[in-house]
């Protein structure tokens, strides 16, 4: 039959906690069920285990035929892939999808095999036990003490079109295998004394079962978020607890995972409501402890943003699909309370049909809701309020009733009251209070008739007097708030500071998108975070991080990097305030994947401008070194050919002469050259041994012209060097030659050898030239190729020899340093492993 062109096929999966249950009847029932539809279905592949019933299963069904596999000597069957795509039917019934096919196969596992068949536009029905699944193999083998060879990515079996739970009790499935109907008669007794014991059966059942109710309640979420349903449907006990980040959170956070453990599959989530202004004053380090704790103890952290706290808790509950909140009592006064509703308040006012526990704990109500104002006023300030709210009533009345003559009660009352403004303003709540009640006591006897008493005549003067106590602490209130929004402003900007810090981190720092991953999963609360790159109608994983999703289609939350790559994560969905901070995420994921091609596109450009470098040097160096020996090479030839010309003995010789030395500079050269591209390479290996610097030296130094002027002395008791004979030959050569070409005729060049020890013994070779030098700075460019600083006649060489001598002794695991001569000149100083430390050899492995 043909498939539209591009369609995927759809999986059903029969999934079982253990064999025997019936997956494999159950799948060819589901097959007699869509052929007797019309509908073309084919048994790609079917094991019966020898079982009557599931074999009779197999009647009225076209059976694709096997392919048969030889290896190790056997004949193994396989599902014969080709054969179905071949085929084509619409349905095709495959058992065991963690099946690993035997080595020869097209693909390594069964489960491949499928998602061959899906992507060709083919159905599948399969069957799989719960004991295969990838994410429950640990856990499987320490119920039933048996290890699963044959595992299925989790992934596979979730993305399934459909999953269907095969169930059967365990005291049933028992009964089936005494029966015969599971195995042979000969191995009942050892299955059930073994894995089918019904403690195992019980755990798998229960594994199989909420396995099952995880993908159900994840299609749910999906459900209800398609079609935007925000009221809570309670399918399962999930509890959300808000946490402040106080004292008390933790006594919140045990009494959540209590009431979640109460019942089969219950679950639990923290959240901390951050105010959209910034004024929190909870520390970072403070949340990442509690986070930690609900991760211990069960449970889930989450942090949200919102402008209002009691609508952040209400709107991440029901995207929760929570069925109970737990908030913590009060720590309000009762009659701050009865002005103002607090959170609880407005979280039962608006909670619904789910469940809120008020829990009391040991910091309710011991301060107000912002706590104790005395330390965001400072002592002193407090203790001087305390002061000035007693001496400043004191000092107004002393004043007012010795000029009492000059003025009547209302400037009286207004003097006191601005007493009390005063003492508010220093103090703070409390002494402004004691204030006001003693400025109006001092008013009532002084100025109020009749004075020197408490009685008030008129009942005017005792609104006067219930005018300081309001209008103190209004006053006082107003000044304590202030203190503590502004203590709060502080916070907030120190966390902004370090949000700012983080940015420039995650910019300019060099963060990686590993790490920028697990932090967005760490914010938001999510399971697993991918970067997703579009590959054609397919996505393709850059970097992922937990249970990352594979395709933008199975992720909660998606959000565009560029036209060809979005940021994606799985574990819950998240409202428009925190979309807006994953587009934050995502765009500086995007910085940091600009920033690494251009660190890339950077190094290739520098190797590419190192390499161009090189060769213009080498190009530019080699095109007169090279001719200078062979127009030499070429002049003396073609006199020596002559015949016209008749060459005197003396002649000749020195014709020869001139030929021998243009060889041994060419040979020098191309030998540089060729050193110099195996060290660029990487391809010199050296072969240590043990050798005498001494006589490596005589070899080194015979052939070069001008030898008889190197001064070569060494102890008697020199040890042997741990180093490479023919690579130490070379280095010693081109440090000779190039101090011969550095000293002037006639002086002698001084190569010596002597111990070195600085904790560990070296052999040590210094050669020392007096020629002119060159200055402190340019030490370390003496050894870069194609140096040649002006000190070298020119044509003479092309500066390799000291870098490849120094690449020659680092590949010996030695050093090759160069340092003033006193007096003028250079000394190379060579450094090699000693073969023998306190008078034992090493071992070649350990010299090395």
């Amino acid at each position: 039959m043909d498939h539209p062109p591009g369609r995927r096929g759809r999986l059903r999966v029969y999934l079982g906690a253990a064999p025997g249950v019936g997956k494999t009847y159950a799948m060819l029932d589901e097959g007699h069920r869509r052929a007797a539809r019309g509908t073309d279905v084919v048994v790609a592949y079917v094991e019966t285990h020898g079982r009557v019933h599931t074999a009779a299963q197999l009647d009225g069904l076209e059976v694709v035929p096997r392919r048969r596999l030889d290896h190790g000597g056997s004949t193994y069957e396989e599902m014969d892939l080709t054969a179905v795509l071949a085929r084509r039917p619409e349905v095709a019934l495959v058992d065991e999808l963690a099946h690993t096919n035997v080595a020869g196969s097209g693909h390594v596992k069964r489960w491949e095999d499928v998602e061959a068949l899906l992507e060709a536009g083919i159905d599948v029905v399969t069957t799989v036990n719960v004991q295969h699944l990838e994410s429950l193999n640990d856990v499987v083998e320490a119920i039933t003490g048996v290890r699963q060879r044959e595992t299925v990515p989790d992934h596979v079996v979730r993305t399934a079109d459909a999953v269907e739970l095969v169930d059967m009790s365990p005291q049933a499935l028992r009964r089936r295998l005494s029966h015969g109907n599971v195995y042979a008669a000969d191995k009942v007794d050892a299955a059930l004394s073994r894995y089918f014991r019904e403690g195992n059966l019980s755990a798998l059942r229960e594994l199989a079962l909420l396995w099952v109710a995880d993908r159900v309640d994840e299609g749910l979420e999906r459900y209800r978020h398609e079609h935007r349903i925000d009221a809570s449907w309670p399918t399962r006990e999930r509890v959300v607890v808000a946490v402040t980040g106080g004292a008390e959170s933790g006594t919140l956070l045990r009494r959540a995972a209590r009431i979640a453990g109460r019942t089969v599959g219950g679950e639990w989530r923290a959240v901390y409501v951050a105010r959209r202004d910034g004024l929190s004053g909870t520390s970072p380090d403070r949340l990442a402890r509690l986070h930690a704790m609900a991760t211990d103890m069960g449970g889930s952290f989450h942090t949200v943003v919102a402008d209002d706290v009691a609508s952040g808790i209400l709107d991440f509950a029901r995207a929760e699909n929570a069925s109970q909140i737990l908030i913590g009592a009060s720590r309000r006064r009762r009659w701050s309370s009865a002005l103002r509703p607090g959170v609880g308040e407005r979280v039962i006012a608006g909670s619904g049909d789910v469940d809120v526990h008020i829990v009391h704990h040991d910091e309710a109500r011991r301060a107000s809701r912002d706590g104790d104002r005395r330390p965001d006023l400072g002592t002193r300030r407090v203790v001087l309020g305390y002061a000035l709210g007693v001496l400043a009533p004191l000092a107004a009345t002393l004043g007012l009733d010795s000029t009492a003559h000059l003025h009547d009660l209302t400037l009286e009352s207004m003097v006191m009251l601005s007493v009390v403004v005063v003492v508010a303003l220093v103090g703070g709540l409390v002494p402004a209070l004691m204030s006001a009640v003693l400025s109006a006591l001092l008013l009532n006897w002084f100025f109020v008739a009749p004075t020197h008493t408490l009685t008030v005549a008129s009942g005017q003067y005792v609104a006067v007097i219930a005018v300081f106590v309001v209008v103190g602490a209004a006053v006082a209130s107003v000044v304590d708030l202030a203190a503590g929004r502004a203590a709060q402003a502080r916070r907030a900007s120190a966390e902004a500071d370090a949000l700012a810090v983080l940015s420039h981190s995650l910019l300019y720092a060099g963060e990686s998108l590993p790490r920028l991953l697990a932090q967005a999963c760490e914010v938001f609360g999510m399971r697993g975070a991918a970067i997703l790159a579009r590959d054609g109608d397919d996505w393709r994983t850059e970097v992922a991080h937990g249970d990352a999703p594979a395709a933008v289609a199975e992720a909660d939350v998606a959000v565009p990097i560029d036209d060809t790559t979005s940021l994606v994560l799985r574990g819950r969905t998240l409202p428009a305030a925190d979309r807006r901070l994953v587009t934050a995420y995502a765009a500086h994921a995007g910085v940091i994947r600009e920033r690494t091609r251009a660190a890339a596109q950077h190094a290739r450009a520098h190797e590419l401008a190192e390499a161009d470098r090189t060769r213009t040097a080498l190009l530019a160096a080699v095109s007169h070194d090279l001719r200078s020996p062979l127009a030499a090479l070429k002049a003396s030839v073609t006199s020596l050919r002559n015949d016209e010309i008749t060459w005197s003995a003396d002649d000749e010789a020195e014709l020869l002469m001139t030929i021998e030395e243009s060889t041994d500079r060419l040979d020098a050269l191309v030998a540089n050259l060729l050193d110099m591209s195996r060290l660029r390479a990487g391809a010199v290996s050296a072969l240590p041994a043990e050798v005498d610097v001494t006589e490596v030296a005589r070899r080194a130094i015979a052939p070069l012209p001008g030898s008889d002027r190197v001064l070569a002395t060494s102890p008697d008791d020199l040890p042997l060097a741990w180093a490479d004979p023919g690579l130490l030959e070379r280095v010693l050569a081109n440090l000779c030659e190039n101090a011969l070409k550095h000293t002037s005729g006639g002086v002698a060049v001084q190569a010596s050898a002597y111990i070195e020890h600085d904790g560990t013994a070296y052999v040590c070779v210094r050669v020392v030239d007096h020629g002119p030098g060159v200055a402190d700075s340019e030490l370390d460019r003496l050894f870069a190729p194609f140096q040649r600083l002006g000190d070298v006649p020119q044509g003479d060489g092309v500066g390799l020899g000291l870098a490849v001598a120094r690449g020659l002794t680092e590949a010996m695991a030695g050093t090759l340093e160069a340092e003033e001569t006193p007096g003028g000149g250079l000394t190379f100083v060579l450094t090699l492993p000693q073969a023998e430390v306190r008078g034992t050899t090493l071992a070649p492995e350990e010299k090395a």
